[in-house]
């Protein structure tokens, strides 16, 4: 499934690349560190997490949430991205009890903004940093149990 424009900016480096890189999740290390898989219960794959360890301004723990769903679940009314991101936060709270959680996300992304919101997360700043595909204005936003 080829994906369009403006989803593009997702796609990942080819695997075989990756792979001969070691980078991100063809890195083993980093792969059993990060990332966490998420299948359905016939075992396919649905969409994956990061959960990146940064520190916060002030010095505490930050775990930044990175995901992706299936493109075949997304946007279909069904829930699977606020269900996706939720399941990330209990993980991240798992890990790191008492950790901060953020992500970010690109601001016309207003599929993803409304399902990360659903999920407890509100927009605390805005920025331009470089994507894949150019430069792109993302929003960052912090998780509250709240």
């Amino acid at each position: 499934m080829a994906i369009r424009a403006p989803y593009d900016t997702y796609n990942w480096t080819p695997w075989e690349e990756m792979l001969a890189r070691s980078e991100e999740f063809a890195d083993p290390q980093l792969r059993d560190a990060q990332y966490v898989a998420v299948v359905n219960g016939a075992g396919t794959l649905c969409g994956y997490g990061q959960l990146f360890p940064l520190t916060g301004e002030d010095g505490g723990a930050i775990l930044r949430l990175g995901l992706g769903l299936k493109p075949e679940l997304c946007g279909r009314g069904s829930g699977f991205g606020t269900a996706l991101v939720r399941l990330l936060v209990a993980e991240a709270k798992r890990r790191l009890p008492g950790c901060g959680i953020d992500l970010e996300v690109l601001t016309w992304n207003e599929r993803a903004i409304r399902a990360y919101r659903k999920a407890g997360f509100t927009i605390v700043d805005t920025y331009v940093r470089d994507t894949p595909t150019g430069p792109g204005e993302f929003h960052c936003m912090v998780y509250s149990d709240a």
